[in-house]
């Protein structure tokens, strides 16, 4: 179905070839996930697949790419678009309608389809994704997720033969991204539909892709089955993490199989709960915060509050409100009722000059905040309001990634890059309440792992850290405490151990192994073979 033949591309202004020499098969009806290090070329190689690279890119190819036959050399992305359909890792930015239903039926109405044919195609797309009730919706009033959601049924109802997802699953709650990859796992088994996954979130999708296509540094690749390609990588997720600490020789690729192989060690081991978390004073105070838009009321009578010294996580499911609870803390809302203190101050007597030294608020697009015309532009200016050094701000980018070029466009970057350039703006000043609305999206584990590392050093020097996030594992390596809301309403606060385990669905892979030992990480468990040594 897809066929790659010693392809190579250079982009326009680079000095490096973003893929090189690379040759490979996808047969029709197969689940391929794409993996590599941020910024490592996967959304340009998902793109050569369709055609989007190099004919609205630019660059230049050689070798050859043909698609159920057609190659995408002579053949512009459109003619592909009945064959090949492609979702973004952005979809706000691919719409083009103003209501769910519209833009599902946007691309059918484009090439002329039968409107019996458009309805009984869009009532199946609903269904298939879950947004039947969300039909008349208008898209800009979506969660990231259910907007994800959108894009992959706008793709669907035009029954590709290829379906190519780039981080489908990043802004979806764990329970919808199950679903998302049960349905393509659907589509590949019923329907022979050949599908290729970019995602850095590999703990959701190794157990339903049959091969992985590795893409490293230098321009080199891998493609084989999961045990091969994931048995001698870096990037791995935590249940081959676990296995490679126990030493269990067989890497098992989903829950059952790592239990069986450590039914010994879990028995044997003694019990150990890690430290919990001294937080310091109250720096944000929520009463009563209620929020409505128009006839939806978005939270419900929410209080709760922040401290110093202390990493919080928002969780709930797509369209809980976890992003207008934030909006109104912030003070980019103003709530229908109820009030939001900072520092016993209301957030409405805080001027926006104080209020953006006081917040760092990195927003679910972080393209948002970005709009000067390099990477090293955007960090001269953070470096001038806020009275840094000048190469402070570029310096503590490259501590986060170093492979960004300061000569970049952040539109040119990947998601993962542009969310770490606002990333290193937003910290670089330490500011007191630092405010993360999905942070994680496009990061890979090692950069995961560092953007860990900066949050628990500024939660040290006493910032009050706040994520909203659907990252189950960066919550049970990084956060003290979880709040979990539900139809806008606060269902748990607690410590995360237990607010974790209390919900399978929301559960660690390394929790569900052990399970019932209260561990949720690697790291847990190796204290606790620490104690028994």
């Amino acid at each position: 179905m897809i066929k790659f033949s010693n392809v190579t591309l250079l982009y326009p202004q680079s000095t490096t070839t973003v893929i090189e020499n690379l040759s490979f098969e996808i047969a029709e009806g197969e689940m391929v996930l794409v993996m590599g290090h941020t910024g490592s070329g996967k959304s340009s190689l998902l793109r050569l697949i369709n055609g989007l690279v190099p004919h609205h890119t630019g660059g230049i190819l050689a070798g050859e790419i043909s698609v159920d036959g057609i190659s995408t050399r002579y053949v512009r992305p459109g003619a592909l678009s009945g064959i090949v359909g492609i979702v973004g890792q952005n979809p706000i930015n691919s719409f083009v309608a103003d209501t769910v239903e519209e833009e599902i039926a946007f691309g059918m109405e484009s090439l002329n389809f039968h409107p019996e044919v458009m309805r009984k195609r869009v009532e199946e797309a609903l269904d298939q994704v879950g947004l039947a009730q969300l039909r008349d919706r208008n898209i800009a009033t979506l969660s990231g997720g259910e907007q994800q959601r959108v894009a992959i049924a706008s793709a669907l109802v035009m029954h590709p033969k290829v379906l190519v997802l780039d981080e489908p699953t990043s802004a979806l709650d764990p329970i919808a991204a199950e679903e998302i990859l049960s349905l393509l796992q659907r589509l590949v088994h019923d329907l022979s539909v050949t599908v290729i996954i970019a995602e850095h979130r590999l703990e959701r999708v190794i157990g339903y892709v049959d091969r992985i296509l590795l893409i490293e540094g230098g321009g080199e690749s891998s493609l084989g089955i999961p045990e091969e390609v994931l048995r001698h990588s870096n990037l791995v997720p935590p249940l081959i993490k676990l296995s490679r600490a126990l030493e269990i020789s067989e890497l098992g690729i989903n829950t059952r199989e790592v239990r069986r192989a450590t039914d010994d060690i879990r028995k044997a081991l003694p019990d150990y709960e890690r430290p919990t978390a001294n937080p310091g004073d109250g720096v944000v105070e929520l009463t009563e915060v209620r929020h409505s838009y128009g006839a939806k009321e978005a939270i419900k009578k929410i209080s709760f509050s922040l401290s110093s010294g202390e990493i919080t996580a928002l969780m709930g499911r797509n369209g809980a409100g976890k992003s207008s609870l934030i909006k109104v803390i912030t003070g980019l809302i103003t709530p229908t009722h109820g009030t939001v203190f900072i520092d016993g101050r209301s957030i409405i007597e805080i001027q926006s000059e104080e209020r953006s030294r006081l917040i760092g608020y990195i927003p679910q697009d972080p393209g948002d905040i970005l709009y000067l015309q390099s990477v090293e532009e955007e960090c001269q200016k953070t470096d001038r309001d806020k009275n840094l050094a000048t190469g402070t701000t570029l310096k503590y980018l490259h501590k986060l990634l170093p492979t960004v070029s300061k000569e970049s466009h952040p539109r040119d970057l990947s998601e993962g890059e542009r969310l770490t350039l606002v990333l290193a703006i937003v910290l670089v000043s330490d500011p007191r309440i630092v405010i993360l609305d999905e942070p994680t999206r496009g990061l890979d584990y090692e950069a995961k792992e560092k953007l860990s590392l900066l949050l628990k050093e500024a939660s040290r020097r006493g910032a009050s850290i706040l994520i909203a996030t659907h990252d189950v594992e960066l919550v049970a390596e990084l956060a003290d405490r979880t709040i979990f809301i539900a139809e806008g309403e606060k269902v748990a606060d607690g410590k995360t151990l237990d607010v974790l385990l209390a919900s399978p669905a929301f559960a660690p892979q390394v929790s569900k192994v052990m399970s019932p030992r209260r561990w949720l990480t690697v790291s847990d468990v190796l204290a606790a073979k620490r104690v028994d040594q």
